[in-house]
């Protein structure tokens, strides 16, 4: 009942309607509308992870860099 409730509001079947009011299947648009939606917001979230995940890799990386040039110069100083 829930799952059919959520779908008919993601269709648009339900905006202007009071409660308790017929409602009744939404139009191959409305759900084709719907459906769109929902795959829009996972594709937004989907770039949201993964831009995070990006930014944590370049930040992981630029600390591997400081930490190998820091150990290059600790060798290098341990020679002479």
């Amino acid at each position: 009942m829930i799952t059919e409730w959520r779908r008919l509001r993601d269709a648009d079947v339900l905006q202007g309607k009071q409660p308790g009011q017929a409602v009744g299947r939404p139009s191959k648009e409305q759900a084709e509308i719907a459906r769109l939606r929902r795959e829009l917001d996972q594709t937004r979230q989907r770039l949201d992870r993964t831009e995070t995940a990006l930014e944590i890799m370049g930040k992981a990386r630029a600390l591997l860099e400081d930490i190998s040039e820091s150990a290059d110069l600790e060798t290098k100083r341990k020679k002479r």
